[in-house]
């Protein structure tokens, strides 16, 4: 996790990486970070599963981790496919 000070502003910034996997065998879209302990949702549509992570990750931030300033969340996507050789 980044943390900046915002220049002009008074306050810190958290910068919160999550990571978005495609679980194609089950059908689902998984998110997770190391930055915000105990995130990890579900969901079968990825555009719900964005906007269940923009609700969840301050309220974890502040419940596990006693902060409420200012986050800004960066989002990673990976896919990965088995295939039967």
């Amino acid at each position: 996790m980044r943390v900046r000070f915002c220049k002009g502003r008074d306050t810190l910034e958290k910068v919160c990486e999550v990571l978005f996997t495609l679980d194609d065998e089950v059908g689902v879209w998984i998110a997770t970070s190391d930055d915000i302990p105990g995130l990890v949702l579900e969901h079968s549509s990825f555009d719900v599963l964005v906007e269940r992570v923009r609700y969840a990750a301050p309220e974890l931030l502040e419940f596990n981790c006693s902060y409420s300033g200012s986050i800004n969340l960066k989002f990673s996507i990976s896919c990965y496919e088995r295939m039967a050789v």
